[in-house]
């Protein structure tokens, strides 16, 4: 079931979205495979960039945001995908409990807990927003931009589990990304199912990590597809030394494009009249990077 996108074409589909599409069959069963062997996120939101000669991904977020952006047409297949989810995590789940970020006023940021709220009670569950920030003491209720309002309640621990008021739930879905570290209220959680897990967070996580697990996906995938995996890899690389932002500084830190091999590059280089910081090079025309 494939939604209907309402956004048109400006061009010709490119050749490497061409690809894609004419192999959808191989590669659902690639991802169906995979997901046989490991376990996929609960759910995820992925950055994007189209290069027009590549298409590659530049963050991946395990708490994602921006549900209030779906359309009314996108809203069944979120139903249902939310539907498959838990039934995969917890079949006999009743009651969910939201945990969103602390950022309690951002009513823009409200109104996509909001919209995740509504995909679960369209999916069955009882659905509760619990706040674990010290500001929220008392239900509170908030009016977002377009009129509705949204209740966040404070959380209530016990010696084993997390719950609100007269709400006890079996699944405990986070929507905040732990930046400053997994609060000792969500710890040792033992009868509840706490998704994404604690060990998702910021805190933990590095995007060096990621990108590096990513590179070898992407190899697998590239050579399952039938092209060089350069096409959809970011080409990340961890810096290891120090990058000075002072006007002053005689060390100006470059990427470029390479033409012997479609990679990219870092360098650095003395720049004592460099009147631009940061700057990106690349060739008048897009390297090959077709696999034979």
């Amino acid at each position: 079931m494939v939604p209907h996108l309402i956004t048109a074409l400006t061009g010709p589909i490119n050749e490497l979205e061409q690809r894609i599409l004419d192999s959808m069959p191989a590669i659902e069963r690639w991802f169906r495979l995979e997901w046989m062997e490991h376990t996929p996120p609960f759910y995820s939101s992925v950055d994007i960039r189209n290069a027009g000669f590549k298409l590659a991904p530049v963050d991946t977020n395990l708490f994602p945001g921006g549900w209030n952006n779906l359309t009314e047409q996108m809203l069944p297949l979120a139903v249902q995908a939310a539907m498959a989810a838990i039934e995969k995590i917890c079949p006999e789940a009743r009651n969910l409990l939201i945990v969103p970020e602390n950022h309690s006023r951002n009513t823009f940021y409200l109104a996509n807990v909001m919209q995740l709220q509504r995909i679960f009670n369209m999916a069955g569950l009882n659905v509760r927003i619990g706040s674990v920030s010290p500001e929220i003491k008392k239900a509170t209720t908030i009016t977002l931009p377009h009129g509705e309002t949204i209740t966040l309640e404070p959380v209530i621990r016990t010696k084993r589990r997390l719950g609100l008021k007269n709400f006890d739930p079996c699944t405990i879905l986070l929507n905040n990304d732990l930046s400053a570290g997994a609060p000792g209220i969500l710890e040792d959680l033992y009868e509840q199912y706490v998704l994404p897990p604690l060990h998702a967070g910021w805190s933990v996580r590095r995007k060096s990590r990621h990108f590096q697990s990513y590179e070898e996906v992407s190899k697998r995938f590239g050579k399952m597809l039938g092209i060089d995996p350069w096409l959809i890899n970011p080409c990340s690389r961890r810096w290891k030394g120090s990058i000075s932002t002072r006007a002053s500084s005689s060390t100006s830190f470059r990427l470029r494009w390479t033409r012997r091999s479609p990679r990219c590059v870092a360098s650095t280089r003395n720049t004592a009249s460099t009147k631009s910081r940061g700057s990106w090079s690349s060739p008048t025309t897009a390297p090959t990077a077709w696999a034979s």
